[in-house]
């Protein structure tokens, strides 16, 4: 068998169903479909054993421990030469597994990914969130679909690894957010080759609201320090930028509230300009990549939320593990799966 499918799961049975369904539609069925339940109180067995003739699925259920513990558990008892982690919020096209299969042909390697898309069913707000996770204006691209990157850093919504390389590294640590990152940087240490596989995309809803999100962004702040401390050397420039953008918020929405507070509409106008400029840039390209105008004024909100999220968890951890010598530590542990 070539493909294994690793899915961990918490409180998601309308998501696995829709992924399951994606994966009977696929061109290329060399595969099996490994969904572990990671100690959910909403399980998803019955939704599972609806496409035990369609597929060869396994479950498991376990109590909780994290999704990156929960696939190191579910690749234990693959047996593809390949592992594919996939979140259990993706939906595949029909030829993701096709376009995996060429690419392997074409260039081999021990380690890929793959970006992610928006499909049309997505709400707005999830539209919204996806533009905040992929723009140039927020991430910077460095999050896939971008060939021309001299090194991608697969993330676990869309992950394939050669078993062999996946047991030899012992999988994802400990790490409860950013163990993918942690991961895919140990492959580059060990001397795997990695690689960016910009037409194996999938479907990814992300989190279905900005309260979700905020969460989601403020963890994945925290752990760029974390990962900074376990990796010397991997931080990057762009890695600061949204806590740049964040204290520059605030900075000028204390100046806009002072000059308010003396009665300077000008000067509170004039405080307020770089950020309403970014957020007219914000609109008009994301209103030009989705053709919605709806989707524009949500990306507004999805991208100060994705840079101020990520900029505070980072500023938290830099002050408490860089100033004060604490530990790791996560925020939102017992509500982000939810």
């Amino acid at each position: 068998m070539k493909y294994s499918v690793i899915v961990p799961v918490y409180n998601r049975p309308n998501e696995c169903e829709e992924l399951l369904e994606s994966l009977t539609y696929q061109t290329q069925r060399d595969f099996e479909v490994i969904i572990v339940e990671d100690g959910s109180s909403v399980p998803c067995r019955d939704v599972v054993e609806r496409y035990a003739e369609k597929l060869a699925v396994h479950y498991y259920d376990k109590p909780n421990s994290g999704p990156g513990q929960t696939r190191n558990y579910g690749v234990e008892r693959a047996n593809g030469e390949y592992v594919i982690i996939l979140d259990s919020d993706v939906v595949l096209p029909e030829g993701y597994f096709a376009a995996i299969d060429a690419e392997l042909a074409a260039n081999p390697c021990d380690a890929f990914g793959g970006p992610d898309r928006a499909h049309e069913s997505f709400s707005t707000t999830q539209k919204a969130i996806n533009y905040a996770m992929t723009s140039f204006f927020t991430t910077g691209g460095i999050r896939g679909g971008k060939a021309k990157l001299d090194k991608f850093y697969p993330r676990s919504f869309n992950m394939g690894v050669r078993r062999e390389v996946y047991q030899a590294l012992a999988g994802f640590s400990a790490m409860r957010f950013g163990e993918d990152i942690d991961f895919s940087t140990r492959i580059f240490k060990s001397g795997y080759r990695c690689r960016l596989f910009p037409e194996a995309w999938v479907y990814h809803k992300r989190r279905t609201d900005l309260k979700k999100f905020f969460k989601q962004v403020h963890n994945s702040g925290i752990a760029r320090i974390h990962l900074s401390h376990r990796h010397p050397g991997t931080h990057k420039l762009v890695h600061l930028l949204p806590a740049v953008f964040t204290l520059g918020v605030a900075f000028l929405l204390v100046l806009a509230l002072l000059s308010l507070c003396f009665g300077c509409e000008i000067g509170t106008l004039v405080s307020l300009s770089p950020l309403l400029l970014f957020a007219l840039l914000i609109a008009v390209d994301a209103t030009r990549q989705s053709r919605s105008l709806a989707v524009g004024i949500t990306a507004i909100a999805a991208a100060f939320v994705q840079l101020t999220g990520y900029g505070t968890g980072y500023l938290s951890a830099w002050w408490r593990c860089n100033v004060r010598g604490e530990g790791e530590f996560e925020a939102f542990s017992q509500t982000f799966y939810q």
